[in-house]
């Protein structure tokens, strides 16, 4: 081998001999005895590359499964380039919009169209032909301005908006049968290794779904998110009226002057909404009700500003906000819960004494005093500090936790005086008609910079952590969001672009000699579609202020 070298696979922990130019396909071919599954991409000195990727040089290469978030992503926007080639084919010219994710899967629209069962059927028949034909996805790599005609050709305007906006001279996109279409990420490499999906109508559209995580061999089954479909579907028809729908639109905004009016109207939208849930819980409690107003929501979704902001709004329509917070309801160190790793799980319900809790809120809505505990978490114990507290008349009690809306918080409370608030950043802003910019990475890119800013946590440490929260909200937050009596959505269109020189800022401090470094470089990437903003046009009162520092609130 007069070209041969040597790369270290980390999946059997030795090296390997290659010929310059080797693709990972056919690396893999040669060691796929050694390596228990068949992987989807790798990661190439901790960047995730397609296995189309050829070496040239000694690299560190690990074969990455379905089942990794890398290769769950990589599954999913192949399953969407696919899902592009299917309308093309079936319904030749119609625009394919995938919009967000919702109910376990991926809601698309075809404009002009409203998707019955036969509709589905039809391009799930096309796209199980495509896996049986097993076509490759060819990596691409041009002059932006040849890019950017291709995409013209094809109709795929919202591309061309975005490359024109983002000045870059050269663009990666792949081919698949004769189509064209960019990524944020790396694709299959081929459709035969697609064969786990459905397609299935889903309100107005359709929605797309992969392989269920805790089953890769099956597809994905739909749950019934209706008020979550409702949050998502006001947002974007509010995108819709003031033709702010995708990363290429803010980045015209930006570059045109219009930055402050779209900072305006976002923020008016959110006042508009506050004001709103607001009215709801004034007119319940006139009623008889809502005197306990739970506010529940993953990690980075808002909830402190949201709540802080909504005592604000109540005040104005003459009711008393009264905060006590979960934590201090926490039991005793040492009857905490644990979680699978051996460590103390305190995102756990019950790691909260809910008898106390139940208690406490039924003599508080009774008119009784009660005294309220506080948790020492130096000593993982609670105590008494002589704290006693009365809701008086026109008092109302707001309760900010991850668990707010699990029935089993406040069973013992009549639900007529619950009043339950979902909070999370539904991001419906699109970087084009095939990618969207997914709510987890908004909420992490959130975290991050918090993190960093207020807490000394590295990118490092909370990229690391993530996956845990993750399992933690899949666990007791997302199962109970449909309870919400009202739902609010905290993104922004702007915070992307405000969050980017920042959190690029942070993450480029995630040593690149470390696993961490393939999701800091991803998150890197994908900030890399948004033209920077200046936060000096944001409000105090801003929900983002949570996160970059300059609230008027104290937290």
């Amino acid at each position: 081998m007069s070209s041969q070298l040597k790369v270290f696979c980390v999946n059997i922990g030795e090296y390997f001999p290659v010929e310059g130019g080797d693709t990972l396909s056919d690396i893999y071919l040669r060691l796929k005895d050694c390596i228990p599954f068949s992987p989807i991409c790798a990661r190439v000195n901790n960047k995730t590359e397609s296995l189309s990727f050829q070496v040239f040089t000694p690299k560190q290469v690990e074969f990455l499964p379905v089942e990794s978030s890398s290769g769950h992503r990589c599954y999913v926007r192949s399953l969407c380039m696919m899902l592009y080639r299917a309308v093309e084919t079936v319904y030749p010219g119609t625009r394919l919009l995938i919009c967000h994710s919702v109910s376990k899967g991926y809601y698309c629209r075809l404009e002009g169209m409203l998707p019955d069962s036969a509709v589905a059927e039809a391009l799930k028949a096309e796209m199980r032909s495509l896996v049986e034909r097993d076509i490759p996805f060819v990596r691409k790599e041009r002059l932006t301005t040849d890019v950017i005609e291709v995409f013209k050709k094809q109709g795929l305007m919202n591309k061309v908006k975005l490359l024109e906006t983002l000045h870059s001279l050269y663009w990666v996109y792949w081919n698949l049968d004769g189509l064209s279409d960019s990524y944020y990420g790396e694709l299959a490499p081929s459709t035969g290794a697609l064969g786990v999906f459905d397609l299935v109508p889903y309100e107005e559209g359709l929605l797309l779904l992969g392989p269920d995580a805790a089953q890769p061999s099956l597809p994905a089954v739909p749950v019934f998110q209706p008020k979550l479909y409702r949050a998502f579907t006001d947002y974007l028809r509010f995108n819709h009226i003031i033709g702010i729908q995708s990363a290429g639109d803010v980045n015209r905004v930006v570059e045109e002057g219009g930055t402050g009016m779209m900072i305006n109207v976002a923020e008016a939208l959110h006042a508009k909404y506050i004001d709103e849930i607001a009215a709801q819980i004034t007119e319940r409690y006139h009623q008889g009700g809502a005197r306990v107003v739970l506010i529940a929501g993953p990690s980075s979704s808002g909830k402190t500003t949201f709540t802080k902001r909504l005592a604000v709004q109540l005040l104005t329509n003459l009711l008393r906000p009264v905060m006590i917070s979960l934590d201090n309801y926490f039991i005793d160190r040492e009857h905490t819960p644990l979680d699978e790793t051996g460590d103390y799980d305190y995102e756990s319900l019950f790691a909260l004494d809910l008898e106390l809790f139940n208690e406490h809120l039924n003599r508080l809505i009774a008119g009784e005093e009660v005294e309220l505990p506080y948790y020492n978490f130096e000593r993982g114990a609670r105590e008494f500090r002589g704290e006693k507290i009365r809701l008086g008349e026109g008092t109302v009690l707001l309760i900010e936790g991850i668990h707010g809306l699990n029935p089993e918080l406040t069973r013992d409370v009549e639900p007529e005086m619950k009043y339950r608030i979902y909070v999370s950043a539904l991001t419906t802003l699109a970087i084009d008609d095939h990618n969207w910019v997914p709510t987890t990475d908004n909420r992490l890119l959130r975290r991050i910079i918090r993190d960093y800013k207020y807490r000394g946590t590295s990118a490092l440490d909370t990229i690391r952590r993530w996956p845990s929260v993750r399992r933690g909200e899949e666990k007791w937050i997302f199962p109970y969001q449909e309870n919400a009596d009202s739902m609010f959505n905290s993104s922004l269109l702007f915070e992307l672009g405000v969050m980017r020189d920042e959190a690029e800022r942070v993450l480029r401090g995630v040593p690149n000699d470390l696993p961490e470094y393939a999701e800091a470089y991803r998150l890197r990437k994908f900030l890399g579609y948004f033209s920077p903003i200046s936060d000096r046009l944001i409000p105090p009162t801003s929900l983002l202020r949570e996160f970059l520092g300059g609230s008027s609130f104290h937290y």
